[in-house]
């Protein structure tokens, strides 16, 4: 089930689904232990006139969304069978770790009613049932579930005090199916302690006049031993739950306003999606550094493995996303991280855990018998890329001094090396889309912007050897590329070249938006040249979908979550939201941004209701398709706004559009 919000704090992450239900709980790394697993669920019930309503029955009419300029979610439920309404305001505080639902429950007749609120927890501490314990404390009128260092307190007050009724039991196992069942006459069994896959129900009784509503506040207390639960609990108490959401609202609130954007031109509901993309990419980066491409768990019932890992390619465009929006802490953190976990020949694997360790894989050590790197290039080379716009926007010279070494030169020095001695491109490598091993347009691209900014930082810091290295290597990259990579006779760049021992190439003339996006991206051609200008007319004649919900494929005959053959591929957030950039860069006047317009107005009517973005579409219904969010969707969501604004200050349409916007 896609995701609905994304609540995070840079050490736990949780995720709700789309009937408000808490579907992922990350902590203490963002990406990193699932405790819900996403197969499993925290319910939420209610219970009057001797009938139960799960959140998941068809009788509640849901909807969620994010409250205004913060990552403070809102949901409003409606049982009209059963005669009331609740609103939630959900978040995670962001100071401590803690999950705080502050739920006003109505009763919606004209007669007095007992109200009953049950919420479910379905644990999977450490991602494995051995060893869980869930119990009630009666010193401290808690539940506590724990394994290890994990634990996860839960409470809540109304205005009688503390929750009413409880239970603890064991679900999936020995026939039981879970301490939910014990809520179906309204009343908890009291059950004190159960180890095994354990599980849990608190229960709040409300009296309620005629159309009266009460509020009640929930919560979720995360730490790494009981004690510190237990700390995190009395700190709740003290500082009372209606402050720790109030303050939580207050400081994004200030966060994403903190530059005065003047977005000229755009619709109310681009600028909300533009700030709900700040809040979407900033909850899936962690303390530690750590972008991961998406928190959706949904992904693990549909493959082998989620996407909450650190790919240095999404990484690096979140990074970059951020930066242009002011955020270069999130970024720095991020580069920090990167030079943390660079191999000491100067290149980035393939992804990588959120602690910093190795990710899963599918890219082999060996090709026809024959050592090969199992890396794709472009994420040493968009990593380096990007550290370069973060120093323009930081202008922080003793972080890049500090980092030079092991960030710039040795991967710098990597790619100069690592290339065909015949044709000066980049040695084969897996391509961006992580499919394809061979020599790509878009690789080649990147690694020519790469080198560009490392020669740029060595002149920067005097090191003119390397400059004059970093520059020739790149110069030939480039003219290898209009030499190798243009198909003069289709007008469009070559997606992948592969060449024998012989020296003989065999070529790949797929049409693939990444191509075309790197030649203009990284600056290979001037954004006028009209071997671009071609290139992106047969990007419209054969990528996009000729549906009624149109958008661009990645590539031509793309397999992925394919639904039809009738069309090039499923839309992509991504590659449309590249095809506005590329009209962006090219405006001289006004008027010229339609057709960039045009594609942001797409992008945003094909977000959730909530404000997230998929990695992919349907290419007839338009449901979303694959991880929802995808970090990256929205990282170019928030660039191609940033540069539309660039490029408005640039063309003097509106002055101070963008108070960051610098000619760098």
């Amino acid at each position: 089930m896609p995701k609905s919000l994304s609540l995070g704090n840079g050490t736990m992450l949780v995720c709700t689904d789309m009937r408000a239900q808490v579907r992922d709980f990350y902590f203490p790394y963002v990406g990193l232990e699932n405790h819900v697993g996403g197969h499993y669920t925290h319910r939420i019930g209610v219970f009057v006139d001797y009938q139960l309503n799960w959140f998941d029955h068809s009788n509640w009419a849901i909807d969620i969304n994010y409250a205004n300029e913060s990552m403070i979610g809102e949901t409003t439920a409606v049982n009209k069978a059963l005669g009331v309404a609740l609103h939630f305001l959900d978040t995670v505080y962001n100071e401590k770790n803690i999950f705080l639902r502050r739920v006003t429950v109505s009763n919606d007749t004209d007669r007095a009613r007992i109200v009953k609120l049950f919420f479910g927890h379905e644990f999977e501490i450490y991602e494995s049932h051995r060893g869980d314990t869930a119990y009630y404390d009666p010193r401290n009128h808690v539940v506590i579930h724990y394994n290890g260092r994990r634990v996860f307190l839960i409470n809540g007050i109304s205005d009688k005090g503390g929750f009413d009724d409880y239970t603890t039991g064991i679900f999936k196992i020995e026939g039981k199916e879970g301490s939910f069942v014990d809520a179906g006459d309204g009343v908890l069994a009291k059950n004190l302690i159960e180890h095994g896959p354990t599980d849990s129900m608190l229960g709040f009784y409300l009296d309620l006049a005629p159309h009266e509503e009460k509020t009640i506040y929930y919560w979720v207390a995360v730490a790494t031993s009981i004690e510190g639960a237990l700390g995190l609990n009395e700190y709740t108490l003290i500082k009372t739950p209606e402050h720790l959401v109030r303050t939580t609202r207050d400081y994004w609130h200030a966060w994403v306003q903190k530059n005065n954007f003047n977005f000229y031109g755009l619709s109310e509901r681009e600028v909300t999606l533009f700030r709900k993309s700040l809040f979407m990419v900033r909850s899936h980066a962690d303390d530690h550094g750590a972008i991961i491409a998406s928190a959706d768990s949904d992904m693990l019932q549909k493959g082998r493995d989620t996407y909450s890992y650190v790919w240095p390619r999404d990484g690096a465009f979140s990074a970059a996303a951020l930066d242009m929006t002011g955020d270069q802490n999130v970024a720095e953190r991020f580069f920090n991280f990167c030079n943390d976990i660079i191999t000491k020949d100067g290149y980035l694997m393939h992804k990588y855990r959120p602690d910093g360790s190795l990710g899963s894989s599918w890219h082999p050590w060996m090709r026809g018998g024959k050592i090969q790197l199992p890396v794709q290039e472009d994420e040493t080379a968009l990593v380096v890329h990007a550290l370069w716009n973060h120093y323009v926007q930081s202008k922080d010279i003793e972080f890049i001094e500090r980092i030079y070494n092991t960030l710039i030169k040795e991967p710098a020095d990597f790619m100069v090396e690592y290339r065909d001695a015949k044709t000066h491109l980049p040695r084969a490598s897996y391509d961006l889309w992580e499919e394809k091993f061979g020599v790509h347009t878009f690789t080649a691209a990147s690694v020519y912007g790469a080198l560009h900014a490392a020669a740029k930082f060595a002149k920067l810091l005097g090191k003119e050897k390397s400059e004059h290295t970093y520059m020739t290597a790149a110069a030939e990259i480039r003219e290898a590329i209009l030499t190798h990579l243009y198909d003069e006779t289709q007008g469009t760049f070559i997606k992948m070249i592969n060449v024998d021992d012989a020296g003989t190439m065999s070529y790949d003339k797929t049409l693939d938006m990444s191509s075309v996006y790197g030649i203009f991206a990284f600056g290979v051609l001037d954004i006028d040249d009209e071997r671009l200008t071609r290139a992106i007319g047969q990007v419209e004649s054969r990528l996009l979908c000729k549906t009624n919900v149109s958008g661009v494929a990645r590539y031509e005959g793309d397999p992925y979550f394919q639904i039809t053959s009738n069309v090039p591929g499923n839309p992509w957030i991504i590659t449309t939201l590249w095809l506005a950039q590329y009209y962006i860069a090219r405006a001289k006047k006004e008027a010229d941004f339609e057709q960039a317009k045009k594609w942001l107005t797409w992008a945003t009517e094909h977000a959730s209701p909530s404000g997230m973005f998929p990695e992919q579409l349907h290419p007839y219904t338009g449901e979303q398709l694959s991880a929802m969010p995808l970090t990256w969707s929205h990282a170019e969501f928030i660039t191609t706004i940033v540069r539309y604004l660039d490029k408005l200050e640039e063309l003097g349409i509106c002055l101070k559009c963008n108070p960051l916007y610098s000619e760098n």
